[in-house]
């Protein structure tokens, strides 16, 4: 083996000294290094979004909610008490939420208001996260609503406007008009994407006793250890509720995300195969010129007694140091990019002036990148298999 290991490394350096093979050979080399620096990068930002998705998005949205089928629970304390005997749930907090429309002036605009207690709903949800201490606090002290920055900056509010929330009107013969309640904007919240433009908060109180959604508390919530359990979670839980609600999870509300995204990610794995067989096939036409141009040498050493075994693994082990020079490289500069990629993007857009993810239409405003050592290893690996098996047919 070390003989062939000699034989390769020499084979190699003369390769180097030799024009179009040498740019053959560091074509191949190059293109394995763009590879796994490319998709080191798009697999960690694949990565970002994910993480962004369950420790931020996932945060706030309800992850598993039970509601009433019409009116208020009968016993929302109950449901909550079964849900909390299930290890995967962490806690519980109870809710009201109605679909009403916001008017200012001349102005219509609908929304999703949800009635919360602000001590059950920091067990379930990082709302508060989003918003200013001061917003916090005012909004507990007075109760009011909390706006979404967004909707508010559309709408022209500021903390200490009122606007009038029109909520609809249910009777036996059917809908009513709806009722107008005036209520003050104690607080701001910014989420970001179309959650600022699309929800707000009121405490529970106002929520059943000014804005009469309902006459008790109409939902329960609950945060689950892993998030991707939810589904599960969430129809154990529901097979031993003792009245009929309506069962939600967030794979129903915003799952679409997560499965776009790995869809994405796969579509990454089928181009890393893609691009490395692409980058390999340079190896393979180095390696046929290398044995075309080296016959004579081939036959001096056959001469010699050198083993046809030998020979192969000589230039076997030629065409992996091309891969494997261009893994290392690949790998080292696509964790640097993968690392620096946020930084990166935020100065293409200063420069250009453009926003990549407009934080009014998505959750995320900036593009996130969490490189890991799997996805390393595994880009790392299928381009040094892919650059062996270029080598077997020009060395047999």
């Amino acid at each position: 083996m070390r003989l062939a290991w000699l034989i390769a490394r020499r084979f190699r350096q003369g390769t180097s000294k030799q024009g179009f093979l040498s740019f053959i050979s560091a074509s191949s080399t190059i293109g394995i290094a763009l590879g796994c620096a490319v998709l080191i990068a798009a697999l960690s930002m694949m990565n970002g979004f994910n993480q962004v998705l369950q420790n931020k998005l996932l945060a706030v949205v309800p992850q598993i909610e039970y509601s009433a089928v019409e009116g208020a629970l009968d016993n929302w304390e109950l449901v909550a008490e079964i849900a909390e005997r299930n290890p995967q749930v962490v806690a519980t907090a109870p809710g009201v939420n109605a679909t009403v429309m916001v008017q200012t002036q001349s102005t219509f605009h609908g929304i999703q208001v949800r009635g919360v207690s602000a001590e059950h709903e920091q067990k379930v949800s990082s709302l508060s996260d989003y918003v200013s201490k001061e917003d916090w606090q005012l909004w507990q002290q007075k109760g009011g609503l909390l706006l979404g920055a967004g909707l508010a900056e559309k709408l022209d509010l500021e903390v200490g406007d009122s606007v009038s929330l029109l909520t609809p009107e249910k009777s036996e013969r059917g809908f009513r008009s709806p009722e107008r309640v005036r209520l003050q904007v104690t607080g701001l919240f910014q989420f970001g994407g179309q959650i600022d433009y699309h929800n707000a908060y009121v405490s529970l109180d106002t929520a059943i006793n000014e804005l009469d959604f309902a006459r008790d508390v109409s939902s329960v919530r609950l945060r689950v250890k892993d998030v991707f359990s939810a589904p599960a979670v969430a129809r154990q839980v529901g097979n031993e509720l003792p009245e009929l609600v309506y069962l939600d999870d967030w794979t129903r509300s915003h799952g679409h995300l997560y499965r776009d995204i790995e869809l994405v990610r796969w579509v990454v794995y089928l181009v890393l195969i893609l691009v490395m067989a692409v980058a390999c096939f340079n190896i393979v036409s180095t390696l046929i010129m290398t044995v075309a141009k080296k016959r004579s040498q081939i036959a001096m050493l056959k001469t010699l007694g050198m083993k046809d075994k030998t020979l192969l693994q000589s230039f076997v082990l030629q065409g992996v140091m091309n891969g494997l020079y261009g893994v290392v490289i690949g790998c080292v500069c696509g964790i640097l990019l993968a690392q620096f990629l946020p930084s990166i993007m935020l100065t293409l857009e200063t420069w250009f002036n453009f926003d990549v993810l407009s934080s009014d239409i998505y959750f995320v405003g900036e593009v996130p990148s969490e490189w890991i050592w799997s996805d390393v290893f595994l880009v790392a690996g299928v381009a040094l298999l892919m650059s062996l098996l270029a080598t077997l047919y020009p060395a047999w």
